[in-house]
């Protein structure tokens, strides 16, 4: 263990630490978890917004268990990996049905929630149910690997993480190690000058800062070519409701034309609408984690032909747009 090394950060969080978030000063599970969901793999500044509006519209689990979906995933459109938000839904029906609409307050309950990892239960713990448990997320394991000066098994880190738990103020250690590695321990450009562990700190001793963690091989991105019917009627435009899970899994979409189909002859045959002839807009590049997906959207004027539509198509006026539960990329296509 080392010495003094969580009365240090407990210091510097005191002194120095963000103290001024939304999601802070409060110990309502429901707060946190949305919290700490929001921040995986986003920004601080980006999630605010977002998490701010977010409880407007759903001010209580309760009221977000009784909410449909796609209402969650509108609110969530822009702020991407949408299996969270899904996640989030899931895990409010969940507490509704197995725990009487009540926050479970144990890790092991807490961790058996769709969406909530061991690192993410391990905090809600902390910071509403004053457990002394320690936390392993992207932040907490940079910072350590750089302490130790060395890569080293997650089964390891996360004992170096329970050893230096401090006896009392846990929360405010565990937001330290959170704010430390946003602030001051970052990927890249560390601040050490700043760090209140510095001469502690193996990496800084022997230049090794900006290598640990070591970063993962990067693997070439596949590029994907899809062709997307931007099909316009009136005031509005159709979209297709994708399937449940999966890529934009509940969110609406323009509909996708199949390779070597003709857009005539898909609307028609399998939308139910006759168009125009379709004219190219300029094509937009959208990179998933695995993936590169080069979009060439088709424009052109669709009227129905039949009856009712295809069952996942669905009208949407331009006015209600900015409302509707859209992937930032489809977004910027009709913006555009």
């Amino acid at each position: 263990m080392i010495k003094n090394f969580a009365a240090r950060l407990i210091g510097w969080q005191k002194d120095h630490g963000r103290h001024g978030l939304p999601w802070q000063g409060t110990t309502d599970p429901y707060r946190v978890w949305l919290s700490e969901i929001m921040l995986q793999q986003t920004q601080v500044t980006t999630v605010i917004p977002y998490y701010e509006r977010f409880l407007v519209r759903f001010p209580t689990l309760a009221h977000l268990a009784a909410a449909a979906l796609e209402d969650v995933l509108s609110l969530w459109s822009g702020l991407g990996y949408y299996a969270r938000a899904r996640n989030l839904h899931a895990c409010a029906l969940q507490i509704r049905q197995n725990h009487g609409g009540e926050f479970p307050n144990t890790i092991e309950a807490i961790a058996q929630l769709p969406g909530i990892g061991r690192s993410t239960a391990h905090a809600i713990a902390v910071f509403c149910f004053h457990a002394k448990v320690p936390i392993l997320d992207g932040n907490v394991r940079r910072l350590l690997s750089r302490i130790q000066g060395s890569d080293t098994a997650e089964k390891h880190l996360w004992k170096m993480a329970a050893d230096l738990l401090p006896d009392r103020e846990v929360d405010t250690y565990i937001q330290a190690q959170m704010d430390m590695g946003s602030l001051i321990c970052t990927r890249t450009s560390p601040r050490c000058e700043c760090c209140p562990v510095a001469d502690m700190c193996v990496a800084y001793r022997d230049g090794l800062e900006t290598s640990l963690p070591s970063p993962r091989p990067k693997k070439q991105r596949p590029v994907r070519a899809v062709t997307m019917l931007v099909l316009r009627n009136r005031d509005g435009v159709w979209l297709m409701q994708r399937p449940p899970s999966g890529l934009w899994g509940g969110l609406l979409s323009l509909p996708e034309l199949p390779e070597g189909e003709s857009a005539a002859d898909h609307c028609i045959q399998t939308l139910g609408l006759r168009i125009e002839t379709p004219r190219p807009a300029p094509t937009l590049i959208h990179d998933f984690t695995h993936f590169r997906w080069v979009i060439q959207p088709l424009i052109c004027t669709a009227i129905p032909v039949w009856q009712a539509v295809a069952p996942p198509l669905r009208w949407v006026a331009e006015s209600d747009l900015m409302q509707a539960a859209l992937p930032s990329a489809i977004r910027k296509i009709l913006n555009a």
